[in-house]
């Protein structure tokens, strides 16, 4: 599936070829404080698939709890995460997140990592009750 999108201000524009199988939540630690929330949204892109049309991501390097050193890659105007990688100079594939997708309510998660690490109330969000039917 053919994809595109952004950052938040506009900065940087990318396009991937993915599957929709390959989209996943997780529920690490690092992915709850990165977000501001308590969960990440991604899809992978193979490398050859994935192609930045405007702008340069900033970098930040997160060494992890096992020891794997991930890149983390924002808007260095808006802040909006991009992608995660491994931190090596040509990554195999990308980790981009969901919500900088423009074909985002097309694709569904599949799996869910780092589960043990998920809050509690999260697998029962189905019982949450709108509020606002439109956003402000």
């Amino acid at each position: 599936m053919q994809i595109d999108g952004g950052c938040h201000c506009g900065t940087i524009r990318f396009e991937a070829e993915i599957d929709p199988a390959n989209v996943g939540v997780c529920h690490c630690t690092d992915c709850q404080q990165l977000t501001g929330t308590a969960f990440s949204t991604y899809v992978y892109a193979d490398r050859a698939g994935f192609r930045l049309l405007t702008g340069q991501p900033k970098i930040y390097v997160k060494t992890g709890s096992s020891g794997t050193k991930r890149a983390q890659a924002f808007c260095p105007e808006c802040g909006s995460r991009i992608y995660s990688s491994p931190a090596v100079p040509e990554p195999d594939r990308y980790n981009l997140r969901l919500g900088t997708i423009r074909q985002r309510r097309e694709l569904r998660p599949q799996t869910q990592l780092w589960c043990r690490s998920a809050l509690d109330w999260v697998m029962e969000l189905d019982s949450v009750k709108p509020q606002l039917p439109t956003q402000r």
